[in-house]
């Protein structure tokens, strides 16, 4: 009940840089590596630490002690297979699913079974379980907008816990009677405490994811309205140049029209010359005809 799934087998078993896991994925190996070991060693401890507590009705001390010794090692093993798989980068997916199963099994074992021989209320058990059991639904319901690392809180519910169940495992009788149920009271506490932070970060976090995917969603949208605005004000741009091109067209028809004219007023004017040059020249032919019969009839009168 570390936080931190003791999924330790399969890395490459090389020490990650300042003894934390690295960013990057890790390799998936072999499953039967120390950490993973660890993990089934303490899924295996379950139910022999059952048989061992209920041995003789459930109240030989001698029972109780080899039940006590299972339940230690179950919790040791806890700490050190989280520990290797942080360290030594050794992830697997057995491990992410076994480790927070043999946890919680090992724990839910011990409270059932103390509350079924009666050393402790049913109430007791009912909260902490209900308290595990709703943690970790809602670990899934929020896993999609992040997940709620484990808090030192929890840390110290896990410990607490696991001292209180210990002790009350054992045949104690006297001050360290008395003192196992102010340890499960603390227990209890810290289990209500940090299980409501864990609901108040889990709102919180689900509330920013919901705003992230609302604020996206808003973007997305900003952004195909504004590729729309864009694909329009193209569209009326070719229009605009098309117009332009059409106008062009007309000036450039009105151009060759008004040349043509220029060549026929040309044209007229030349013909107009023309005949004005003609003219001139009939003119002068008859001058000079009229000439001629001057001059022939002064050459036929004879002289006076």
């Amino acid at each position: 009940m570390t936080g931190v799934p003791a999924s330790a087998a399969g890395g490459t078993g090389r020490r990650a840089p300042g003894g934390k896991l690295g960013a990057a994925a890790v390799n998936q190996a072999s499953l039967w590596n120390i950490a993973n070991i660890l993990t089934m060693l303490r899924l295996v401890l379950v139910p022999a630490f059952v048989v061992l507590l209920l041995q003789d009705g459930g109240y030989d001390p001698a029972w109780r002690a080899w039940a006590w010794a299972a339940f230690a090692v179950a919790m040791i093993t806890d700490i050190f297979d989280g520990h290797l798989a942080r360290t030594y980068n050794l992830v697997t997916d057995f491990g992410k699913i076994a480790d927070p199963i043999a946890d919680k099994a090992i724990m839910a074992a011990g409270l059932i079974c103390l509350s079924a021989l009666g050393d402790l209320p049913w109430w007791v058990t009912g909260v902490i379980l209900f308290r595990e059991l709703g943690i970790t639904l809602m670990r899934f319901w929020v896993i999609r907008h992040g997940v709620i690392p484990a808090s030192r809180g929890g840390k110290m519910k896990t410990l607490a816990q696991g001292t209180a169940v210990g002790m009350y495992v054992l045949a104690l009788t006297g001050p360290l009677a008395t003192l196992r149920w102010w340890v499960m009271a603390l227990a209890v506490v810290l289990t209500v405490a940090t299980g409501l932070d864990y609901v108040r970060q889990a709102v919180v976090l689900r509330r920013r994811g919901l705003a992230a995917e609302r604020a996206a969603r808003a973007a997305e949208a900003a952004g195909d309205a504004e590729a729309a605005a864009g694909a329009a004000r193209a569209g009326a741009g070719g229009a605009v140049a098309e117009v332009d091109g059409a106008d062009g067209g007309v000036g450039a028809v009105g151009g060759i029209g008004v040349e043509a004219d220029g060549d026929e007023a040309d044209g007229t004017a030349g013909r107009a010359g023309a005949a004005r040059a003609g003219e001139s020249a009939g003119t002068g032919g008859t001058g000079g005809t009229g000439g001629a019969g001057a001059n022939a009839e002064a050459a036929a009168e004879p002289p006076r």
